[in-house]
Protein backbone atom coordinates (compact mmCIF):
# COMPACT_ATOMS: atom_id res chain seq x y z
CA UNK A 1 0.00 0.00 0.00
CA UNK A 2 1.47 3.46 -0.47
CA UNK A 3 1.96 6.16 1.84
CA UNK A 4 1.59 9.99 1.01
CA UNK A 5 3.57 12.14 3.00
CA UNK A 6 3.89 15.59 2.08
CA UNK A 7 3.96 14.50 -1.69
CA UNK A 8 6.79 11.71 -0.90
CA UNK A 9 5.95 8.29 -1.83
CA UNK A 10 7.54 5.54 -0.32
CA UNK A 11 6.18 1.81 -1.53
CA UNK A 12 6.66 -1.00 0.29
CA UNK A 13 5.70 -3.99 -1.10
CA UNK A 14 6.82 -7.81 -1.76
CA UNK A 15 9.86 -6.98 0.19
CA UNK A 16 11.00 -4.06 -2.23
CA UNK A 17 10.66 -0.38 -0.99
CA UNK A 18 10.96 2.57 -3.52
CA UNK A 19 10.43 6.47 -3.00
CA UNK A 20 9.55 9.44 -4.83
CA UNK A 21 8.91 12.85 -4.00
CA UNK A 22 6.76 14.65 -6.03
CA UNK A 23 5.01 18.56 -5.75
CA UNK A 24 1.51 17.20 -7.36
CA UNK A 25 -1.20 14.78 -5.60
CA UNK A 26 -2.29 13.47 -8.92
CA UNK A 27 1.60 12.74 -10.10
CA UNK A 28 2.32 10.96 -6.96
CA UNK A 29 -0.79 8.39 -6.87
CA UNK A 30 -0.34 7.56 -10.37
CA UNK A 31 3.34 7.17 -9.92
CA UNK A 32 2.56 5.39 -7.11
CA UNK A 33 0.00 3.13 -8.48
CA UNK A 34 2.14 2.15 -11.32
CA UNK A 35 5.03 1.16 -9.16
CA UNK A 36 2.74 -0.86 -7.41
CA UNK A 37 1.78 -3.04 -10.50
CA UNK A 38 5.62 -3.50 -11.35
CA UNK A 39 6.37 -5.07 -8.36
CA UNK A 40 3.35 -6.79 -8.47
CA UNK A 41 4.59 -8.36 -12.12
CA UNK A 42 8.20 -8.73 -10.25
CA UNK A 43 9.48 -5.96 -11.91
CA UNK A 44 11.85 -3.16 -10.40
CA UNK A 45 9.73 -0.17 -10.12
CA UNK A 46 10.66 2.65 -13.04
CA UNK A 47 11.35 6.44 -11.85
CA UNK A 48 8.85 8.76 -12.32
CA UNK A 49 8.30 10.26 -15.52
CA UNK A 50 8.50 13.64 -14.29
CA UNK A 51 12.35 12.88 -13.27
CA UNK A 52 13.07 11.15 -16.77
CA UNK A 53 12.41 14.45 -18.55
CA UNK A 54 15.49 15.37 -20.21
CA UNK A 55 14.84 17.72 -23.54
CA UNK A 56 12.78 21.13 -23.82
CA UNK A 57 10.43 19.11 -26.26
CA UNK A 58 9.28 16.52 -23.56
CA UNK A 59 8.97 19.94 -21.15
CA UNK A 60 6.52 21.46 -23.55
CA UNK A 61 4.64 18.21 -23.96
CA UNK A 62 4.21 18.24 -20.16
CA UNK A 63 3.44 22.00 -20.31
CA UNK A 64 1.03 21.28 -22.51
CA UNK A 65 -0.42 18.27 -20.68
CA UNK A 66 -1.06 20.27 -17.51
CA UNK A 67 -2.58 22.96 -19.19
CA UNK A 68 -4.86 20.45 -20.91
CA UNK A 69 -5.67 18.94 -17.44
CA UNK A 70 -6.78 22.46 -16.26
CA UNK A 71 -9.04 22.31 -19.09
CA UNK A 72 -7.02 25.48 -20.50
CA UNK A 73 -5.43 24.25 -23.66
CA UNK A 74 -3.34 26.94 -25.57
CA UNK A 75 -4.93 28.68 -28.15
CA UNK A 76 -4.00 29.11 -31.53
CA UNK A 77 -1.52 31.74 -31.31
CA UNK A 78 0.60 30.40 -28.35
CA UNK A 79 -0.32 26.35 -29.81
CA UNK A 80 1.80 27.92 -32.75
CA UNK A 81 4.46 29.32 -30.44
CA UNK A 82 4.97 25.95 -28.42
CA UNK A 83 4.79 24.12 -31.63
CA UNK A 84 7.49 26.32 -33.28
CA UNK A 85 9.85 25.47 -29.97
CA UNK A 86 9.23 22.05 -30.12
CA UNK A 87 10.28 22.01 -33.90
CA UNK A 88 13.09 24.47 -33.39
CA UNK A 89 14.43 23.21 -30.20
CA UNK A 90 12.82 19.55 -29.52
CA UNK A 91 16.14 17.86 -29.08
CA UNK A 92 17.95 20.58 -26.99
CA UNK A 93 19.09 19.23 -24.08
CA UNK A 94 18.35 20.81 -20.59
CA UNK A 95 21.65 21.13 -19.39
CA UNK A 96 22.68 22.43 -23.24
CA UNK A 97 20.17 25.13 -22.35
CA UNK A 98 22.39 28.10 -21.75
CA UNK A 99 22.48 31.95 -22.98
CA UNK A 100 24.98 31.15 -25.41
CA UNK A 101 22.22 28.41 -27.05
CA UNK A 102 19.42 31.02 -26.60
CA UNK A 103 21.44 33.58 -28.30
CA UNK A 104 22.07 31.32 -31.57
CA UNK A 105 18.16 30.39 -31.41
CA UNK A 106 17.55 34.12 -31.51
CA UNK A 107 19.85 34.90 -34.48
CA UNK A 108 18.43 31.97 -36.46
CA UNK A 109 14.62 33.20 -35.50
CA UNK A 110 16.16 36.64 -36.70
CA UNK A 111 17.34 34.89 -39.88
CA UNK A 112 13.99 33.74 -40.50
CA UNK A 113 12.31 37.26 -40.39
CA UNK A 114 11.30 37.23 -36.91
CA UNK A 115 11.37 40.67 -35.21
CA UNK A 116 12.30 42.20 -31.75
CA UNK A 117 8.88 41.43 -30.35
CA UNK A 118 8.30 37.64 -31.67
CA UNK A 119 11.37 36.51 -30.30
CA UNK A 120 10.32 38.18 -27.10
CA UNK A 121 7.31 36.35 -26.96
CA UNK A 122 9.11 32.98 -28.02
CA UNK A 123 11.76 34.03 -25.09
CA UNK A 124 9.18 34.57 -22.59
CA UNK A 125 7.37 31.13 -23.90
CA UNK A 126 10.89 29.26 -23.19
CA UNK A 127 11.30 30.85 -19.64
CA UNK A 128 7.17 30.02 -18.37
CA UNK A 129 7.90 26.65 -19.93
CA UNK A 130 11.22 26.29 -17.42
CA UNK A 131 9.31 28.37 -14.76
CA UNK A 132 6.40 25.74 -14.71
CA UNK A 133 8.17 22.74 -14.76
CA UNK A 134 10.17 24.25 -11.99
CA UNK A 135 6.94 25.51 -9.86
CA UNK A 136 4.62 22.86 -10.66
CA UNK A 137 6.56 19.60 -10.94
CA UNK A 138 10.20 20.51 -8.91
CA UNK A 139 12.50 19.80 -11.86
CA UNK A 140 15.71 21.55 -11.27
CA UNK A 141 15.55 23.58 -14.38
CA UNK A 142 17.88 27.18 -14.47
CA UNK A 143 15.43 30.00 -15.58
CA UNK A 144 18.33 32.30 -15.06
CA UNK A 145 19.38 32.24 -18.81
CA UNK A 146 16.14 33.79 -19.81
CA UNK A 147 16.73 36.90 -17.57
CA UNK A 148 18.06 40.00 -19.23
CA UNK A 149 20.66 42.21 -17.67
CA UNK A 150 18.70 44.83 -18.56
CA UNK A 151 16.21 43.15 -16.12
CA UNK A 152 18.24 43.07 -13.34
Amino acid sequence: MATFTKLSVQIRRKGRYVSETFLRRDDARRWAIEAERQVDRGEAPNESRIARLKTLGELIDLHIDDMCDVGKAPLRSKAATLELLKRQLEKCNMASLDRERLIRFGRDRAAQGAGPVTLGIDIGTIKLILSHAAAVHGLPVKVEPMISPASL
